[in-house]
């Protein structure tokens, strides 16, 4: 199995690497490719069974959309495939239509039907709770972007507590076939045991095994409770 991680020495803004530390004592046998900004995606002349890239700075993220352009067909090609993607942070913003940012319009790639609006003086954080399929689902975000679209038929999560794409929203992130986008950002592998087993089964991993499970599924049920208590803000 080949794993890929795009770009770690820049989309990493949230110790979002975490989630390939993670990765990597779930997997220890498997394959994991550190592809640097530098050097060409392997996905492009290869295939690759998980490509994961978390959140960047807006400058690093125009960067990245003008080094994906020219791969448009081929992400395109992988996403209807099959392959399995996990973009976190502002990530998934690349592949939908274009940001808009203080009167500037920048094109991305198109590859889903929404955009995001920037604003640089308005961060908004807080805290998710909610359900991908039966699976419940707990995060953070901090993010200058809020995205618009209709993505009523292929989020990623029914948020219970906590905003979806923009604050008037409940539908988080984007879906499309193996393909998971979320403006959750950190380590959510490790904070989601349960999604993570999901996410194994897609790659091809026969009854899953996580790391230090037992210490991970207790911390988790702990969060679990902790975020559906209503005296904590999100």
């Amino acid at each position: 199995m080949k794993i890929e991680i795009l770009f770690p020495e820049f989309c990493n803004l949230f110790g979002d690497i975490g989630n390939i530390k993670y990765l990597k004592e779930c997997l220890p046998d498997e394959e994991f490719i550190e592809t640097s900004f530098q050097s060409e995606p392997r996905f492009i002349s290869e295939d690759v069974d998980f490509i994961y890239m978390g959140a960047m700075t807006e400058r690093i993220q125009e960067k990245v959309i003008e080094k994906f352009m020219p791969h448009k067909q081929r992400i395109n090609d992988l996403i209807e495939n099959g392959t399995v993607f996990l973009f976190t942070g502002n990530a998934m913003e690349v592949l939908g239509e274009y940001i808009e940012d203080d009167g500037r319009k920048i094109k991305c790639l198109g590859l889903f039907n929404f955009y995001a609006k920037r604003n640089m003086m308005a961060r908004y954080s807080g805290l998710v709770f909610g359900k991908f399929n039966d699976i419940d689902i707990v995060g953070f975000k901090a993010q200058f972007t809020m995205a618009y679209g209709e993505n009523d038929n292929s989020y990623f999560i029914k948020t219970i507590r906590g905003i979806g794409f923009n604050k008037d929203s409940n539908f988080e992130g984007i879906v499309r076939n193996n393909f998971f986008g979320t403006y959750l950002i950190g380590p959510i592998l490790i904070l989601n045991p349960l999604f993570t087993k999901y996410l194994l089964e897609k790659m091809g991993v026969e009854s899953p095994k996580i790391a230090f499970e037992d210490e991970v599924m207790e911390a988790y049920y702990k969060r679990l409770e902790d975020f559906k208590n209503p005296k904590i803000e999100v």
